[in-house]
């Protein structure tokens, strides 16, 4: 091979060098772009996540219809009760003596009732743990790492008034890996949670 054509081919394997490192650096912008994007969406997810966790109707996405329904009833039957006790009011004047008290009697104790009802739901509803304690209390009772799908069945069996969707009880995993108290392990294609063990 000659000195002229052995410059050639140095110079088309320099041109060919300095076009595919261009193109690489090009795309590791690209990627690099592509990966702040994630992190500002999983930040946010978290941060999502964060805020629904504080109300127990997150946790039971089911149940959060019957939730509203309850809390509307509860709502309009003071109302309804009101309205009622004024239109009696007049009725009351016309009627003898002896059956207005039984009339009051009547409207108090069923307001009383509706009352009691009222504080019961309430404190009913402040008792109910989070979806992510719940999960925490399953992996402390397991010294193997746990997939998702085995800690719902496990939720469902030991909390039948539970029943989040898969979905949320990954959500949930992955807010508390966020935060440090649980961990992943990947194995292959399988995603599994093991607790955090606190350093005593």
């Amino acid at each position: 091979m000659s000195s002229r054509s052995a410059a050639t081919l140095r110079s088309r394997y320099a041109e060919q060098a300095a076009s595919d490192l261009a193109d690489n650096r090009r795309r590791q912008q690209e990627l690099a772009d592509q990966l702040a994007v994630l992190k500002q969406q999983e930040a946010l997810l978290v941060d999502i996540l964060n805020l629904a966790e504080r109300y127990e109707g997150f946790a039971d996405a089911s149940r959060l219809p019957e939730q509203v329904q309850d809390e509307a009833g509860a709502a309009q039957a003071p109302t309804a009760k009101k309205t009622s006790g004024v239109a009696k009011a007049p009725a009351t004047t016309r009627t003898p003596a002896g059956k207005a008290p039984a009339a009051k009697k009547a409207t108090a104790s069923t307001k009383a009732k509706g009352d009691a009802k009222g504080k019961v739901g309430a404190k009913g509803k402040s008792r109910q743990p989070l979806l992510g304690d719940l999960l925490v209390d399953l992996l402390a009772g397991h010294d193997t790492p746990q997939p998702a799908s085995d800690l719902r069945e496990e939720l469902l069996a030991k909390h039948p008034d539970r029943n989040p969707t898969p979905q949320v009880v990954r959500n949930t995993l992955e807010s508390l890996v966020a935060k440090s108290r649980i961990r992943r392990h990947k194995k292959q294609r399988s995603v599994m949670y093991t607790l955090v063990k606190s350093a005593n």
